[in-house]
């Protein structure tokens, strides 16, 4: 029952809004009861309620049988549920109300990600940027193994290059409501496989719980030659290629300040087409040193390196069958 606004923000794993005040409304009655009158704000607030209320039964909620049972809440489990829940039981649909409204949930989610300790099994996913852990990760799932794609969720490819043109990162709250919501999935007397991210996607935090257990989680290592991964990179990252503006401002947040002549030389490649020779400078420079550097600081325990050949398809499907091979010796 959230205003548009609070619901974009974050909200429980599956759920639809069926707002009964929009955010002009919500705005415009708190002001009200804040600057003027209690009385005059819950007369107005009622009324646009009730004409909401009254679209949302014409529209989202007529073809729901009799046996339809909603759990609903919004912000504090307030004004604004209980208006809904008294019109939709007297309908006569077995109507719950989460008590607390969102906040409860939120906590909810806290408690689970960042208070305790995660029962699974972690296995990483591990490899040189450019290795095809994402594909692999997918290939994974699709033969029926456990997984958890951060990356996915937080709507970035972990990188440098990361960031999605037309698909902005959710929030850092409703990063974790998905999250929690595919990990209270799992069957967590099964292995997990969940690639090796720094603390970071992009932009959006690992909570502690599942950070503490990725660092405590054996790894499989992914490889492939340095030209395979420039030309996967060069498929994988092709939104990136074809928007210069965005390839250039990428080019210039790299940790290590490339200089001046070499920005020139990498335009100069880009003007060019030579994207795997680009590809190959990014790896060389930025890429590969930063991960030399993460694996000799690495303990935790290797199950072993899986090669992935030229990262074609069939590459990809035959590394998949190694890793789950790995993973049940």
């Amino acid at each position: 029952m959230r205003s548009p606004s609070e619901f974009a923000e974050d909200h429980a794993p599956g759920a639809i809004n069926l707002p009964v005040l929009t955010d002009e409304e919500r705005a415009e009655v708190g002001t009200i009861y804040v600057q003027e009158s209690r009385f005059r704000a819950r007369r107005i607030g009622a009324a646009y309620i009730a004409r909401n209320i009254a679209r949302h039964l014409e529209t989202a909620l007529a073809g729901e049988p009799g046996s339809f049972q909603p759990l609903i809440y919004c912000w504090r489990g307030g004004q604004r549920s209980h208006a809904m829940a008294t019109i939709l039981s007297q309908v006569g649909w077995r109507t719950t109300v989460l008590e607390g409204g969102y906040k409860t949930w939120r906590r909810h989610v806290t408690a689970r990600l960042y208070d305790a300790p995660l029962p699974l099994r972690l296995v990483l996913l591990d490899g040189n940027t450019g290795s095809g852990k994402t594909e692999v990760l997918a290939r994974l799932a699709a033969l029926g193994q456990q997984v958890v794609d951060l990356e996915g969720l937080a709507a970035h490819r972990g990188s440098l290059l990361g960031g999605f043109a037309d698909q902005p990162q959710p929030s850092q709250k409703m990063f974790e409501s998905r999250l929690l919501g595919v990990l209270d999935r799992l069957d967590p007397a099964r292995p997990v496989i969940v690639e090796a991210e720094s603390s970071k996607v992009g932009e959006r935090m690992v909570p502690p719980a599942l950070w503490q257990a990725m660092t405590a989680a054996p790894r499989i290592e992914l490889s492939a030659s340095s030209e395979a991964r420039a030309r996967y990179l060069v498929r994988a990252y092709r939104d990136i290629i074809e928007d210069r503006a965005a390839l250039d401002e990428a080019l210039r947040r790299l940790p290590t300040p490339p200089g001046r002549k070499r920005l020139e030389a990498w335009g100069q490649m880009a003007d060019a087409g030579e994207f795997e020779a680009l590809a190959l400078a990014l790896m060389e420079l930025h890429y590969d040193p930063a991960y030399r550097r993460s694996s000799r600081k690495d303990g935790r325990r290797s199950l072993g390196v899986v090669e992935a050949g030229g990262l074609e398809p069939a590459d990809l499907d035959a590394a998949a069958a190694e890793i789950v091979r790995l993973i049940e010796a």
